[in-house]
């Protein structure tokens, strides 16, 4: 059950009420994660300029989607999991692929490294060498993709905690 009610441009006020209504009047009712994340304006401010930001990552969607169905199984929101593991579907991403990426790992070497840096950047930052990102460039990955997986985990942290704080649970409309 929720935690946290949902606002809609009628209930909210200020700048969460005229983001929601800008939201509204684009893409229709915003989703149970946006409506609830108005009762703070910095919170959907913050999130959707991140969420706008990261859709110009370099990172291979197909890849991002990975590494956010690691980070996800690890934080525990099944809503973020749910919605990552249908983007990556709606990619072609296989089962056995999306199984891997749930393990934290990829049959690919190069994607398999880049999931790492982000379940390391999630759990223990201190953690990542010069070694690895020597590796991860000798993959193929640029510098700019290493980056965008900071940005990557960053959305993920906020949008998994935040659904988790309002409890918020698959079955609803969510938008992770």
């Amino acid at each position: 059950m929720p935690r946290l009610t949902r606002l809609t441009p009628d209930t909210a006020v200020g700048a969460s009420r005229d983001l929601l209504a800008e939201l509204a009047s684009r893409h229709g009712r915003p989703g149970d994660m946006v409506s609830t994340m108005a009762h703070s304006p910095a919170v959907l401010g913050g999130y959707l300029q991140l969420s706008r930001a990261m859709r110009r990552a370099k990172l291979d969607r197909r890849i991002s989607e990975r590494i956010s169905i690691a980070l996800q199984t690890r934080q525990g929101c099944g809503l973020c999991l749910d919605a990552h593991i249908s983007a990556a579907q709606a990619l072609g991403v296989d089962q056995q692929e999306i199984d891997r990426a749930r393990e934290g790992t990829s049959a690919d070497p190069a994607t398999a490294a880049i999931i790492t840096l982000a379940l390391q950047l999630y759990r223990e930052p201190t953690s990542i060498t010069d070694e690895q990102i020597g590796a991860l460039r000798a993959h193929g990955h640029s510098d700019r993709a290493i980056a965008d997986v900071a940005g990557i985990v960053a959305l993920n942290i906020l949008t998994g905690s935040f659904n988790l704080l309002a409890g918020l649970t698959p079955g609803g409309d969510g938008d992770a």
